[in-house]
């Protein structure tokens, strides 16, 4: 039970993150914005990779957060933190001004929680018998 705690804390906690950041791209600084922005950064095809970014970050941040097809929000929200990292913040190294350690960290989060997100997970209701969403299904 403990354990299961934990990881819907850890859940809520990243999800309410990523939800942050998806919701920024939307509203604050707007389609376009993020776009020009992940083009100077030299992300390419960066209003497809805009609306990538903000998508999986709103939806997915939204799925860790009810425990909803976590492995799949799991794998999305990390390639979408590996992607931030290979192609944003590798050349800054792991620590300070654009470094890497928020987005391994976020994206590691994701992926462990996606995997293993205790007993207090909608998969767990909605797919009881589905290995591949629920991975606790006998």
């Amino acid at each position: 039970m403990v354990k299961d705690v934990a990881a819907l804390i850890g859940r809520i906690a990243v999800g309410i993150v990523f939800v942050a950041h998806g919701w920024q791209k939307f509203t604050e600084f707007g389609m376009a914005g993020t776009a020009g922005s992940f083009d100077k950064m030299g992300v390419p095809l960066p209003s497809l990779s805009a609306w990538f970014a903000a998508s999986v970050e709103l939806a997915g941040g939204l799925a860790l957060i009810a425990g909803v097809a976590l492995p799949i929000a799991g794998i999305l929200l990390a390639a979408d933190m590996l992607g931030a990292w290979l192609l944003v913040h590798l050349p800054n190294g792991l620590l300070g001004e654009g470094g890497a350690e928020l987005v391994i960290v976020l994206g590691a989060a994701a992926l462990a929680l996606g995997f293993n997100g205790g007993a207090y997970a909608l998969d767990r209701v909605l797919f009881k018998n589905n290995k591949v969403l629920n991975p606790a299904a006998a």
